[in-house]
């Protein structure tokens, strides 16, 4: 049985996992660990140093020489790639046109796994991403599945991307690259995007952070364990 208390949030890119994850950490005071940020760190990795996904070779040689951390400033968690921080930098369209071929593969993931099962060992923990309620933490005490309408994480993602300065991608590139990614994300052969049994579903189409926060809020207190008054 496991003492730690572990929430996992999965669910389709652009839903707001990571808002979601971090309101929830922050309230809580439990440690928040982006998984999706790890990907997209490998992803700039390979980018940065032409590792082809078809050299298996290449990829267990690159994983090696990659060292990810997170560390929190102002109240936001940051990860460095070996050393550097790169927070910002992966969530460019280079990263997201590249991460669901590049988190697809076999050797990548169990190495992410592997580094995500060591953080959520005996820590409370925040964790969203795309399989983290079936195969990182399957005995994780409560589990979200998010999702929205696509055209609705199409025009968040484009304006987030616009209060960051960039102006040459289109509200088109970035509905078709949800498209693409949810198709990679729910088809893919090692650790697929699905809804694991227990996960509730959380639908935020026509709600508020605020809301989805309360909601998630709700769930999360419910499932933990009651105080001993003999404790106190």
């Amino acid at each position: 049985m496991r003492k730690n208390l572990v929430v996992a949030i999965d669910g389709y890119s652009s839903c707001g996992k990571s808002t979601l994850a971090k309101a929830l950490a922050k309230q809580l005071g439990f440690i928040y660990i982006d998984s999706g940020a790890m990907y997209r760190a490998v992803t700039l990795y390979f980018i940065r140093n032409n590792i082809s996904c078809t050299d298996e070779l290449a990829i267990a040689d690159a994983l090696q020489h990659i060292e990810l951390n997170f560390h929190a400033r102002d109240y936001e968690s940051h990860i460095t790639l070996n050393g550097e921080e790169v927070s910002a930098e992966i969530r460019q369209m280079p990263v997201s046109e590249n991460v669901s071929e590049v988190s697809a593969q076999k050797l990548v993931r169990r190495e992410m796994v592997r580094q995500q099962q060591r953080m959520g060992k005996s820590k409370n923990i925040v964790m969203d991403g795309r399989d983290i309620g079936t195969t990182v933490f399957p005995d994780a005490q409560i589990k979200f599945f998010m999702t929205a309408d696509p055209k609705v994480r199409a025009e968040r993602r484009f304006k987030e991307l616009q209060s960051k300065g960039d102006t040459t991608t289109t509200l088109e590139n970035v509905f078709e690259n949800i498209a693409h990614r949810d198709y990679a994300d729910t088809t893919r052969a090692e650790s697929p995007l699905v809804r694991a049994d227990d996960a509730i579903i959380l639908d935020n189409t026509e709600i508020t952070p605020e809301e989805q926060l309360n909601f998630a809020l709700d769930k999360v207190k419910a499932a933990m364990p009651p105080v001993n008054p003999d404790r106190i």
